[in-house]
């Protein structure tokens, strides 16, 4: 883990790529379908400005917020598969290979013969087609 903030590049893990919200990805003007180029400008101060404000009220108001319960979340579910889940499912593993082996003694020593004898049995029958 880092102990420095990247204040450029704040998506390292390219996490949101597929957030695309500039406005040339959301809105575009098809040929023959074109309004005026003062509008077209302004409506991209227009959406820039207001997204830009937007955003930036949305994340000084709810940003701390949910930021505190991400983080717990994490906190949370790191918790839970470290103290809980691992050690549950590593014990679980444990128990499965011991009861593997007592299954495969009992097969091998009841079943394995019975079988066997079957297989000598049977294992000079021919079929012919004819």
């Amino acid at each position: 883990m880092s102990s420095e903030l990247d204040m450029v590049n704040r998506d390292p893990n390219s996490i949101n790529d597929h957030l695309q919200v500039a406005f040339e990805d959301v809105l575009a003007e098809p040929d023959g379908a074109h309004s005026i180029n003062c509008v077209w400008k302004l409506s991209h101060t227009c959406f820039t400005c207001s997204k830009g404000c937007a955003y930036n009220i949305l994340t000084i108001i709810f940003g701390l917020p949910l930021a505190f319960f991400w983080g717990c979340e994490f906190a949370y579910i790191t918790f839970n598969h470290v103290w809980y889940i691992t050690p549950w499912a590593r014990m679980f593993m444990i128990e499965c290979g011991c009861a593997q082996k007592i299954f495969s003694t009992c097969v091998r020593c009841c079943l394995g013969p019975i079988f066997e004898s079957c297989g000598l049995c049977f294992s000079n029958i021919v079929v012919k087609n004819q």
